[in-house]
């Protein structure tokens, strides 16, 4: 047994750096440290949840009030198990409090450590509950969104939410809060984080395909989608669910029908690479 099936690979973030070099510049090394001991702690719960599903975990990634945990199975395992992984962290901070009560009650550590680390503990639970991707509140309205909506629209709509929202909270810091320097470096971050994620939404997108492709993703149940044949691939794939498999009935003039199966589809795009023909011309090719 190696120590990388019970622990993960820690990769820090170079703002983490930045914090760290702060802290030693400023005398608050050891709130730093307890806040990074809470937030390994936290992601632990990610990680063990994750390792019972047998999920494929590379590592995660350490900075200040969160971290996050690299792995390419969201959105292609069952929903429940996808929250459950999602919710094990903020739950982990539930077994800090009773941890620190007992180091109370027993006197272990002084009762300034423990009152730090009580407040850290909250702010901490807190601040990853926030409605903002990648933070855990985030992955949950996405998990929600992406069994309302297709996948595609979801994971846009909540990018788009998650700058929105960052965008206020840097707003009220500047103009009707008291500033404070490391609210406002991790909301820019988170915002940085989005707008990247922004810019890498096709590439998302491209892999929640290649995924279903591939026969990697968990489904169950069936969603049909009625197109039209001057329909491209990508607009069709747009409509795709989560965890729903799409028989795409395709509508020619004279009312004409033809049902194609999207594992055709997807062949036909990733194989054949037919990028820009309409599924009119590409049922055609398939049925000859």
């Amino acid at each position: 047994m190696t120590l990388r099936k019970f622990f993960p690979v820690i990769h820090i973030h170079p703002i983490l750096l930045i914090f760290i070099i702060v802290s030693f510049l400023t005398g608050t090394f050891i709130e730093l440290m307890v806040i990074l001991g809470i937030v390994f702690f936290h992601e632990l719960g990610h990680f063990t949840m994750a390792k019972m599903f047998k999920w494929r975990i590379r590592g995660i990634m350490l900075w200040v009030f969160g971290g996050v945990m690299d792995t390419d199975e969201n959105g292609t395992k069952p929903l429940p198990e996808e929250i459950l992984v999602t919710i094990a962290g903020p739950f982990q901070h539930l077994f800090i409090y009773m941890l620190l009560l007992f180091m109370s009650a027993n006197s272990i550590l002084p009762s300034s450590i423990i009152e730090l680390a009580v407040f850290y503990n909250s702010v901490i639970l807190f601040f990853n509950l926030l409605p903002i991707w990648p933070l855990d509140g985030g992955k949950l309205i996405f998990q929600i969104l992406s069994t309302l909506l297709p996948y595609r629209k979801a994971y846009n709509y909540v990018i788009i939410f998650s700058i929105g929202t960052c965008i206020i909270f840097l707003i009220v810091q500047l103009l009707f809060i008291p500033f404070t320097l490391s609210a406002f470096i991790l909301f820019l971050f988170l915002l940085m984080e989005n707008r990247s994620d922004w810019k890498q939404r096709y590439y998302v997108f491209i892999r929640f395909l290649l995924k279903r492709y591939h026969g990697e993703t968990y489904i169950r149940g069936i969603r049909p989608l009625e197109v039209s044949h001057d329909s491209f691939l990508m607009d069709i794939f747009s409509d795709f669910y989560r965890e729903k498999r799409h028989p795409i009935y395709v509508t020619f003039p004279g009312n004409i029908r033809e049902t194609v199966d999207e594992m055709d589809c997807l062949h036909s795009y990733f194989h054949e690479r037919n990028y820009n023909k309409p599924i009119g011309e590409i049922t055609g090719y398939l049925s000859g």
